[in-house]
Formats: C-alpha cells, structure tokens, sequence
C-alpha cells in the first residue's frame, strides 16, 4: 500500500464507521480480518463481527485525523476521537494489510493528560495540534 491509498481507505472508513452505512467501511476488511482492543481484552474476529458491532455503535463518533504514517503493509494512524461531542481522546489504530485490504486492526485509546512540571524544561508544547496538511481537521463519523 502507499500514503494516498491507506489516507483514502482511512478517510472513507472514518465517514462511515458506526452508522447506517457501515458495510461501506468495511469492505476495506478481509472476510478473515481481526480486530483488536489491547486495552479491554476484546477481539472481533471476520469482517462480519467487526461490522455487526460498529452497526450497532450508541454514540455519535466525530474523528480528527492527525498522522498517517507506514510503508508497505504496516501503517499507524493517529487521531482525535469524540464521542457525543465530549472532549477528544487520542487513538492509535495500527493496521496490517494483506494486498489492498486490512488483515488486522490494533486499537489504543487513551485520555488526555497534564505534562508534569519536571519534563517542563525539556518539552515543546502542541504536539496534539501538529496535524498533516493534507488531512481534514474533523470526519464526522456514521454518514
């Protein structure tokens, strides 16, 4: 895969993931695919179980994409995530691929936090604001 592909195929997921249309989002799924959520244990195995469950999402998912970066068959992504307009987490989402579609999912959330004091002297601050130019500032997830 290159940037321009894996940026369209994340771009076309982010529309389309938990709403009416989430089949168009995971079409980008091998029928095989596994998807995973390190932090709560969770696997979704096959592509069927992936999109019943997105499908059925209770939130409302506003994405604010920030990096895509990778080469060949292994791309990471970092975005902002609001659920019901609520204040962003920061999501990684760690993709596998096997020819155009993805083979695996890797999924890390975490909320935001104040730098402590000590680190001051060595940090530059707005690393969250640094966003690729050619990405959108904000997909509005479930069209």
């Amino acid at each position: 895969m290159i940037y321009e592909e894996v940026r369209e195929l994340l771009l076309t997921q982010w529309t389309y993931t938990g709403g009416p249309n989430e089949a168009k989002a995971a079409e980008y799924y091998h029928d095989d695919a596994l998807l995973e959520f390190p932090q709560s244990g969770e696997r979704f195995r096959g592509k069927a179980n992936i999109q019943g469950w997105r499908q059925q999402y209770p939130a409302r998912l506003d994405f604010e994409p920030r990096r895509i970066r990778g080469g060949g068959d292994l791309w990471v992504a970092e975005a902002g995530l609001r659920y019901d307009g609520g204040d962003p987490v920061s999501v990684v989402k760690i993709l596998q691929f096997r020819g155009d579609r993805i083979e695996r999912e890797t999924l890390y959330f975490a909320d935001p936090f104040p730098a402590p004091e000590w680190r001051r002297p060595f940090a530059e601050q707005g690393a969250e604001l640094d966003r690729q130019p050619d990405l959108p500032a904000h997909v509005a997830a479930g069209t």
